[in-house]
């Protein structure tokens, strides 16, 4: 394990200790284990990992701040509940997907749940009061964002083209907000200057775009075990991601984009011919620029150890097998 994996899995295990105390499974049980099935099928927590860095790096003790990193781990997952359900998802993380264990409905109220209790928690934290109203605005903003990013993803599958404006400004909405709150909230909470807060949420957002890119590199080049869901699942579903936009823009076509299944084989296929276009490789490029921008943010952050992890953070978030 780096270095980087054992700070990350410190802070997630301070995340993961205060969610059975501020999620506890109550009456219905069912609402609540529906809630909890991916909240507790781990993940790296990175978005609450980075609150709680954020916080650090200004010289605050992450400690009381955590219940605001379970309420944007709670946000994630709400996000991806409801995802899962749009995408007709079958598995995530390796796990079932909640719709199909609860149901359709079953999983709307969990994700919805999820949502409502990460507000509530957020309200309790303890602070400045008026820091805490504008972290709570900053997430109500973030969740709105997220819903707009979403329904951008959902335009783009009835769409033949999509400019990779178009595309930037998809993921900046429906990934980068959440990480540039991540950010914003443990700057602010941590009694950090607004110049600071404002550079941490920049470079929260811009590292979280460049993560997504990753995402969909991840997606065709990681191999099924690893990744948790089925490999190449972004091509034979037709996403209009960054790689298939500078694939189609040199000319490049494939049979199965978009044709709702295909065999292994013709999934190799497909990601050979995008490895010889260069568009694989252009994504990559793509996420280190918009990482590198981000780490010019923090030049107004007090140079220290944890600004230095926060650093590696986001060159990890690139460079992670997954």
């Amino acid at each position: 394990m780096s270095k980087m994996d054992e700070e990350l899995e410190r802070r997630a295990s301070l995340v993961s200790g205060a969610i059975g105390e501020l999620l506890p499974l109550v009456r219905p049980e069912g609402l609540y284990q529906a809630g909890r099935h991916l909240v507790d099928a781990g993940g790296k927590r990175l978005r609450p990992s980075m609150l709680l860095l954020a916080a650090e790096a200004v010289g605050a003790n992450p400690v009381p701040l955590v219940p605001a990193a379970v309420s944007i781990e709670l946000i994630h997952n709400f996000t991806l509940i409801h995802d899962d359900i749009m995408d007709n998802a079958v598995l995530r993380r390796g796990k079932k997907a909640v719709h199909v264990i609860w149901g359709v409905s079953g999983a709307i109220l969990a994700g919805d749940t999820l949502y409502s209790k990460a507000f509530q928690i957020l309200a309790a934290v303890p602070g400045d009061p008026a820091r805490v109203l504008a972290s709570m605005d900053k997430m109500s903003q973030t969740c709105t964002s997220i819903c707009e990013g979403q329904w951008l993803d959902l335009e783009f599958e009835q769409k033949d083209r999509v400019t990779e404006a178009e595309y930037m400004e998809m993921i900046e909405k429906k990934t980068g907000v959440l990480y540039g709150a991540s950010a914003w909230i443990g700057a602010m909470l941590g009694q950090a200057t607004l110049e600071q807060v404002r550079a941490l949420e920049e470079f929260g957002r811009l590292t979280g775009m460049g993560f997504q890119i990753q995402d969909d590199v991840l997606d065709l080049c990681v191999p099924a075990t690893v990744l948790g869901k089925k490999r190449g699942g972004d091509l034979v579903e037709g996403k209009k991601t960054l790689i298939m936009i500078d694939a189609i823009s040199k000319g490049v076509e494939l049979e199965i984009f978009g044709k709702g299944q295909a065999s292994p084989q013709e999934i190799e296929e497909a990601i050979a011919v995008l490895e010889k276009a260069g568009s694989i490789e252009y994504a990559r490029r793509r996420a280190m620029e918009l990482v590198d921008r981000g780490k010019r943010e923090l030049s107004v952050v007090p140079d220290s150890p944890v600004k230095s992890l926060l650093l590696e953070l986001a060159d990890y978030m690139i460079s992670r097998g997954y």
